[in-house]
């Protein structure tokens, strides 16, 4: 690679222009030196789907259907999502680039702000949601009545995955290897004793369902889970060697490891009419391994959304390194924690999910019309894209429409017609390009 995105987003240090600044390189291409072997990138995605608050989801599908049904529902809301976060993967095993970072050349250097802030920002959210939770199921399992207590866990809890993000690639691959195979244990575990509360796999099927839900709606719901999260894919599959190992490696994680999160939850709110793990080994007097699988899973997840802000900040910023805004968000998603802010924001930052994959939708549309071969490394993008920002603002639209007047699917809506309208609109308004040197070496 001989050039970067832009010229002035060097990634070398000055003194020494061979080496880079930020060895995760949060604002330039992955050399295909520093790509990851296909089990490396697999293990960190699928630890970033295994996320014991998405089986909340399927709690709320588990009372819902009969056992047949539920499968039915969660396999195609599961292959919605991966299919998704495949294509937005390739993209980013094909660019070395992240998701705000590629955003620069769908919407622009300055539209391209809208998705640093709506991706950091919803993150930065989540971030504070997540160590609230970890502060009061803390202080549930343990007994603690007092705030000090309580904020101590809080404070701690995100130093940690703070540390563990500023290492970047690296710590979260650690931090996954340990953790994911002791919390798919666990829950396991627990599979067999919900399945013992109810007679076995026959009794399981026989349950009926105690609630309604509309089929749309259910498969909305697992699409939803992960669908935001999905959406900054690239952030790990630049490491990829191949767009191929990216494509399993997204399907490992988000259609496997978040499926399977689903159908726990479920089968959890069936047999103990509890969709959290957690809250169910707690039940069952076994504390100390409910606090193991909440810090272990936690852990790991929320480090990878202290990650995405911290790329997203070096991209709004237009700075080299990702560290200072990792610390950053940490510091203003555990103050959000602490002053109690995380109990309110969780249908806000929900909602975002309706408006934030439409932005993967232009991505990809755009992709495919002009950047498969890669990006020219002389080009250089517009201030603003208007077209892009308005495909995008209708598709973000209708599913939000979509979820207002319940047809649909809201996020695949927002996705398909913001990739339909991207391309239709290339076919409008496309004038002949000479095809230049790409900016990284092909990927398969």
């Amino acid at each position: 690679m001989s050039s970067t995105v832009e010229p002035m987003m060097v990634g070398t240090d000055p003194a020494d222009p061979g080496r880079p600044i930020d060895p995760d390189y949060p604002v330039t291409p992955v050399p295909l030196s520093a790509r990851k072997p296909f089990f490396s990138l697999a293990v960190v995605l699928l630890g970033f789907t295994i996320f014991t608050p998405t089986m909340l989801a399927g709690a709320a599908l588990g009372t819902a259907f009969s056992f047949w049904n539920l499968m039915m529902v969660i396999a195609a809301g599961s292959a919605i999502l991966g299919a998704y976060v495949a294509m937005m993967g390739y993209v980013g095993a094909r660019t070395g680039l992240t998701t705000v970072v590629m955003a620069r050349y769908s919407f622009g250097t300055r539209g391209s702000k809208l998705a640093s802030v709506l991706l950091g920002g919803t993150q930065i959210g989540w971030y504070g949601v997540i160590i609230g939770t970890i502060g009061d199921l803390t202080a549930q399992a343990l007994g603690w009545e007092s705030y000090a207590a309580r904020a101590s866990v809080m404070i701690a809890a995100s130093i940690l995955m703070c540390i563990t993000a500023c290492y970047g690639y690296r710590g979260m691959y650690w931090v996954s290897l340990v953790s994911t195979p002791l919390i798919l244990a666990l829950a396991c575990w627990v599979v067999f004793r919900s399945l013992d509360e109810v007679g076995g796999f026959s009794g399981l099927v026989s349950v009926q369902p105690e609630t309604t839900m509309t089929i749309a709606l259910a498969i909305t719901t697992v699409v939803g889970t992960f669908v935001s999260a999905g959406t900054q894919a690239p952030n790990w599959t630049r490491f990829a060697r191949t767009g191929s190992q990216a494509v399993w490696a997204c399907m490992i994680g988000f259609l496997v490891g978040n499926g399977l999160m689903i159908l726990f939850g479920a089968i959890g709110a069936i047999t103990f009419h509890e969709g959290d793990f957690v809250l169910i080994l707690y039940n069952l007097g076994l504390v100390g391994w409910g606090l193991v699988l909440l810090f272990g899973n936690l852990w790991k997840s929320n480090a990878d959304t202290a990650y995405a802000f911290g790329v997203a900040g070096a991209e709004l910023f237009r700075k080299p390194r990702k560290t200072p805004f990792v610390i950053g968000g940490c510091v203003i998603g555990t103050v959000l924690a602490l002053t109690g802010v995380h109990n309110h924001l969780v249908d806000y930052l929900s909602l975002l999910g309706t408006f934030i994959p439409p932005l993967g939708g232009v991505i990809i549309g755009d992709f495919l019309c002009r950047w498969r071969r890669g990006i020219p490394e002389d080009h250089a993008p517009r201030p603003v894209h208007w077209r892009h920002l308005a495909v995008y603002a209708i598709a973000a639209f209708l599913a939000w429409l979509s979820g207002e007047f319940e047809v649909g699917i809201p996020p695949l809506i927002g996705i398909v017609v913001a990739i339909g309208l991207t391309m239709g609109l290339h076919r409008v308004f496309a004038t002949p390009t000479t095809t230049s040197r790409e900016i990284a070496t092909p990927i398969a």
